[in-house]
């Protein structure tokens, strides 16, 4: 059985709904089929005729003080039931915050600080949407280009914490990881990566992501537009190992390449949980 998938973008939807090729999973961001009908709902609905469909969000905002947006989770939930997805997902982020009276929602991922009190701010949020969808949800890692004066919490003991307080699982984002090395100025990346997976409860990764990122000498960003570099790869090895054959994503969302070369990704990152099963 395949456990790698790809991210299914548009310019994709028809040629993998013709050729069909052999893949673990496909993951779609779940805020662009929140409509009732239409074209993207219908291809969304055939691909789940083929494939199992993992909904990665982006819009929660689940560590945000304001709360959650009703109208959001109310979308998420009504797409969750038309398509009985096998993985539910979103950020370990906020976007959410209240300008004089009404709330604004940044166009952003936002890092957390990593405290006690924003812990249960998560918490809390992450029980409301699980309440709601009536499933455990996944929370992803943040890449992050910041850091807050009063983080106190160490980010692999923040998130051990998360899973079990709620009983949600870990998106395991080793791009992010390696990404987060890099601009803390790690003289290895890979090593300092594999250390923070080391630091990961057993039994609490849900999926793992691999992208790629550009450096452009002075910053690393996360831009999810070029294959998995050579340096995240030994830190999925090392993930695998920990955790076992976890479904894994090969995500690309800028510069979209050719669907034969995302399922080369998707095919090396089946040939690493071979070894590893």
């Amino acid at each position: 059985m395949m456990r790698a998938g790809i991210g299914w973008r548009q310019p994709h939807y028809r040629e993998l709904l013709e050729r069909r090729p052999a893949l673990g999973f496909l993951e779609v961001h779940s805020e662009n089929f929140f409509a009732d009908g239409g074209a993207a709902l219908a291809v969304l609905r055939q691909g789940r005729e083929h494939y199992d469909i993992s909904l990665h969000g982006v819009g929660l905002a689940l560590g945000s003080a304001a709360g959650l947006d009703d109208w959001h989770l109310e979308r998420l939930s009504q797409l969750v039931e038309r398509i009985d997805p096998v993985r539910v997902s979103d950020h370990a982020c906020f976007a959410r915050a209240p300008l004089d009276v009404p709330i604004v929602h940044a166009n952003d991922l936002l890092p957390l600080a990593f405290t006690r009190g924003a812990l249960d701010i998560l918490v809390a949020n992450v029980q409301r949407v699980q309440e709601r969808l009536r499933r455990p949800i996944l929370v992803e890692n943040l890449s992050s280009y910041v850091a807050w004066a009063d983080d106190d919490v160490p980010e692999p003991e923040f998130f051990n914490a998360l899973t079990k307080a709620t009983g949600c699982q870990l998106l395991l984002d080793v791009n992010n990881l390696v990404v987060n090395a890099l601009n803390a100025g790690a003289t290895d990346p890979s090593a300092a990566a594999c250390a923070w997976v080391d630091g990961i409860a057993l039994g609490t990764v849900g999926e793992i992501h691999l992208a790629g990122y550009n450096d452009s000498g002075e910053q690393v960003i996360d831009d999810h537009g070029s294959r998995v570099h050579d340096t995240v790869w030994p830190v999925y090895a090392r993930a695998i190992a920990r955790f076992g054959a976890v479904p894994t994503l090969i995500e690309w969302d800028t510069d979209v390449p050719a669907l034969d070369v995302l399922l080369g990704e998707a095919a090396q990152a089946e040939r690493q949980i071979a070894t590893n099963p």
